[in-house]
């Protein structure tokens, strides 16, 4: 047995194929049972596919790296349930590319956020968090309020978000660019953290 392990160790290439053997077994036992679970894959009750100035927000989001910062899963314990409100669900994420899960907290989790705050108090807080919040350490984003969404992006995200099985139908997506028109990126920035969590945050 000692020179059967010597001979795979000393065989790189050996080694690195039974490795991804092994891996990929691993892989597929934990994942396809998920792709058949109707709680991973399919809306929790409330949850629709994003409007576009929401989805033009959610992309400044990442864009910006907020997700480095907040996460978006609050776990079923009651220090984060207390603190942050019900435990996440998956059927929440559903229509997130990527899902903004997450387990660095530098600041709040935001799985919630929406309506806890008014619109003005985003607008200033992300202008310059210490407005608001003095000890907070966020940087400033002042720089979008002075850019505009980019409407023909909007078009194009949600049709491609369609061929991934999002239902948009065509009144969506020909709407979709009026939607975000003129409209700035802090403008689309505060609409989707104000509607996170809304749809089904207050289920018991």
């Amino acid at each position: 047995m000692a020179m059967k392990h010597d001979t795979i160790e000393k065989a790189t290439g050996l080694l690195g194929v039974l490795i991804a053997i092994t891996v990929s077994i691993g892989g597929i036992a934990e994942i396809v049972p998920l792709m058949n679970s109707a709680p991973v894959v399919e809306p929790a009750p409330g949850i629709e596919p994003y409007a576009p100035l929401r989805l033009a927000g959610r992309d400044i989001y990442i864009r910006e790296g907020c997700y480095n910062c907040h996460s978006q899963m609050i776990r079923p314990f009651r220090a984060e349930t207390q603190r942050y409100g019900n435990y996440s669900l998956a059927g929440e994420s559903v229509y997130d590319r990527p899902f903004q899960f997450g387990s660095k907290r530098t600041g709040p989790d935001l799985a919630r956020v929406g309506g806890r705050y008014s619109d003005e108090w985003h607008r200033v807080h992300l202008r310059n968090p210490r407005d608001v919040v003095p000890e907070s350490n966020m940087p400033g984003y002042p720089w979008l309020a002075e850019r505009t969404v980019d409407p023909d992006k909007i078009v194009v995200k949600l049709k491609r978000l369609r061929m991934l099985g999002d239902p948009y139908d065509d009144e969506d997506i020909d709407g979709a660019a009026a939607a975000v028109d003129g409209r700035t990126e802090l403008e689309a920035l505060i609409a989707y953290l104000q509607g996170l969590g809304t749809a089904i945050g207050q289920r018991r």
